[in-house]
């Protein structure tokens, strides 16, 4: 999302690390028994569309909100929150509309919603005001259903670069608020992307008050090993023990992972994972009711069809010992020009609601969000171990 296009991880590396294939189960090719989508192309008016979140409503209508671009399509143009509704379980939707204009900031992007224990809905979401000198993300808290929201309070108070992808925010059993946020520093004064430094450190925030104030784990990781990336666009997910595993992409061939013992205050030095990937980021949560994680991402391993540097194919995979291994894989698009990135994950009762950028051979890369209903018999989890 905020790393330029060339940097990307290296084949030799890609190489060393698809020595060992993960073991997976399932057909190497696109499975039949999924909806058609909802696609809402890029336009004029708003070239690009992108880094969204649900949230499903008590009245039962679910409500999306996502990054809605004008004058531009790159990740420092101009943005604001859209939200769209919809009342038949994801398969239409609303006309969008904006709920959190940009104001006096650069740019919007990045949403999470989340439905706090308390009844209430956080919103999330980053705001350039400086450019690719000042990027931080925000809480809005909703009393009514989203109908309205208070006001936008700052997550981070240090100035600087933070990143916090889009649907991306936590709340554990113990009811803690987690972020899981990459930092990158600056390399000189001047308020453009020469002076961003690409090479990101992962950090964790936390809230014990649904947002009214945050702190900081107390300890960050940069990569372990040379790299131009670091560690970016991390995720975090509870396990059903309580004990939590974050995830981050990187340009090694493979996400990195993390484990907490402590609601997330301290995390364990960052190993590589069997999540084969380009430089693209991975959704995980856990299925409803289960211990079983579900992960949306690139799966380079070898399995199915892949395009080096490319983030294609998108597919669905089950972990049922904490996110060790991820031994049954589904494939959901393996268009080769496809570019599928940035994925919002929500349960219903329907299945599995899904958004995500789905570009192809002929459109920016960014530029089209695609929603899609994956229906519960379509999934194949394994049992539970």
């Amino acid at each position: 999302m905020c790393v330029p296009a060339n940097n990307w991880f290296s084949l030799s590396r890609l190489a060393l690390l698809l020595a060992v294939f993960p073991l997976v189960t399932g057909l190497g090719r696109a499975q039949s028994g999924l909806p058609a989508p909802v696609d809402f192309e890029p336009s004029a008016a708003h070239p690009r569309s992108s880094e969204g979140s649900f949230v499903t409503l008590k009245s039962g209508r679910i409500l999306f909100c996502y990054s809605q671009f004008y004058g531009g399509g790159h990740d420092d143009s101009p943005s604001a929150v859209a939200k769209m509704y919809s009342d038949d379980g994801g398969r239409t939707w609303s006309a969008p509309e904006i709920v959190v204009p940009t104001g006096d900031n650069r740019n919007l992007m990045s949403v999470s919603l989340l439905r706090l224990a308390s009844g209430k809905i956080a919103m999330f979401y980053l705001a350039k005001k400086n450019g690719w000198l000042d990027c931080r993300p925000y809480i809005r808290i909703s009393n009514d259903e989203g109908a309205s929201w208070g006001p936008a309070k700052l997550v981070v108070q240090a100035p600087g670069y933070f990143e916090l992808n889009n649907d991306r925010a936590v709340q554990l059993s113990s009811g803690r608020l987690i972020l899981p946020v990459s930092y990158y520093r600056s390399t000189g004064t001047t308020d453009e992307q020469a002076s961003w430094d690409s090479r990101a450190i992962i950090l964790w925030y936390y809230s014990d008050d649904d947002g009214a104030t945050w702190n900081e784990s107390a300890t960050w990781w940069a990569s372990p090993v040379a790299t131009k990336s670091g560690l970016q666009e991390p995720g975090v997910v509870e396990l059903k023990d309580g004990s939590l595993f974050s995830w981050s992409r990187t340009d090694l061939g493979t996400h990195y992972g993390f484990r907490s013992q402590d609601r997330g205050v301290n995390w364990s030095r960052p190993e590589p994972t069997v999540l084969r990937s380009p430089e693209s980021p991975a959704s995980i949560k856990r299925l409803p009711d289960s211990s079983t994680l579900l992960a949306v991402y690139n799966d380079h391993s070898g399995r199915f069809t892949f395009q080096p540097r490319k983030r294609t194919p998108l597919v669905v995979a089950y972990s049922t010992d904490g996110g060790e291994t991820w031994p049954t894989r589904q494939l959901l698009e393996d268009d080769p020009t496809g570019w599928y990135c940035y994925t919002a994950m929500h349960f219903t009762k329907d299945g599995m609601l899904l958004a995500y950028c789905a570009s192809n051979g002929t459109l920016p890369h960014l530029s089209r969000l695609r929603i899609r209903l994956v229906p519960w018999t379509w999934l194949k989890p394994p049992p539970a171990g």
